[in-house]
């Protein structure tokens, strides 16, 4: 495990780029150069003993974080939860969702116990177990299997355990007060955003607004060859005040709900 949170980050900040090169160049556009602070970065998994969620979450949980809320995503046979940092507020929210294995189809299910029983029962506990990819082969056919039921599980296949993305507090940002603002700042610059539900998820009276670039492509390694496929994103997020004054720090299932959609093949 490691030792510190901003360890940790920064490994999964490398690895993201790595999938993302653009980030880096919105990192520059929003940023001017200074340190951007992150809202949340976000992991996928499929619901299995082995590779459950929770074993993607103890590494968090043993950096201090604490469990919050919980979210259902009925159509997508998703579950997820997210967690913070009590002592440190600058530390990024981690959410964690998980496909619902035993909701979905034989055919599915088959292809992931494939992949699953590939992976060695200790890789969780691993330090680098968060960034380390994907832990298994996969055909090309098997991946376009998966995508016809479920994006996520294709996506899961072809990347293994990495950020899906990360995401900016524009509350923090310097030169931008509004999610309008820095949507059309990316577009100026040639972003594409995703628009699965409107630019802007969310609003006000949820206390959250979200928007997110479509994924960048990375070339994906199967067994039976080679692919170009959407990787990873980089989203941005505006957070209202709660009645009590403070910052809403959870999660509107309906916005998330459509923010998995910025790795959508055809998107």
């Amino acid at each position: 495990m490691h030792t510190s949170v901003n360890e940790l980050f920064n490994a999964l900040w490398q690895d993201y780029l790595k999938m993302t090169p653009s980030a880096l160049e919105i990192h520059e556009l929003l940023g001017g150069g200074k340190a951007i602070i992150n809202d949340h970065v976000a992991f996928r998994t499929f619901r299995h003993p082995k590779l459950g969620l929770e074993k993607l979450a103890a590494h968090f949980l043993a950096l201090g974080y604490e469990q919050k809320g919980e979210y259902h995503f009925e159509a997508k046979k998703l579950y997820a939860r997210h967690y913070e940092h009590p002592l440190d507020a600058t530390a990024p929210k981690v959410f964690i969702s998980e496909l619902l294995l035993e909701q979905c189809s034989p055919g599915l299910q088959r292809i992931v116990a494939g992949l699953i029983d590939q992976v060695d029962e200790g890789l969780p506990a691993q330090t680098g177990f968060l960034y380390s990819g994907a832990p298994w082969k996969v055909s090309y056919e098997d991946y376009k299997t998966l995508l016809e039921e479920s994006e996520y599980a294709a996506w899961l296949a072809a990347y293994g355990f990495r950020a899906n993305h990360f995401t900016v507090s524009v509350n923090e940002l310097d030169g931008f007060d509004s999610l309008e603002a820095v949507n059309s700042a990316l577009k100026n610059a040639g972003f594409r955003l995703n628009t699965a539900g409107g630019e802007i998820k969310g609003s006000p009276e949820v206390l959250l607004e979200q928007s997110s670039t479509m994924a960048d492509t990375a070339i994906v390694e199967f067994s039976d060859g080679k692919a170009e496929l959407p990787s990873c994103f980089y989203e941005f997020a505006l957070r209202y005040a709660q009645p009590d004054g403070k910052l809403y720090t959870g999660f509107v299932a309906a916005s998330a709900d459509k923010i998995f959609e910025s790795t959508n093949v055809n998107g």
